[in-house]
């Protein structure tokens, strides 16, 4: 079986302590074509970065800053 390389915060490698919903570019990074939220695993975000990072994109999202979903037609 191959072992894949764990992957590591990039929030705990900058020194980030806080996640501003104001920063549209860095939270768009975390969200799928269809404009969820990339799970924990996916990401490689630690349990409290994630958290962080969910609170502010849903944060963004009711301030619409963010869309809800994106513009992808079917």
């Amino acid at each position: 079986m191959l072992q894949r390389k764990k992957r590591t915060c990039r929030f705990c490698e900058a020194g980030d302590l806080f996640i501003d919903f104001r920063d549209e570019k860095r939270l768009v990074r975390f969200l799928s074509e269809q404009g969820k939220i990339v799970p924990r695993r996916t990401s490689g975000n630690c349990n409290q970065h994630q958290r962080q990072l969910a609170q502010a994109i849903k944060r963004a999202r009711h301030l619409a800053m963010i869309p809800y979903v994106s513009d992808i037609p079917r």
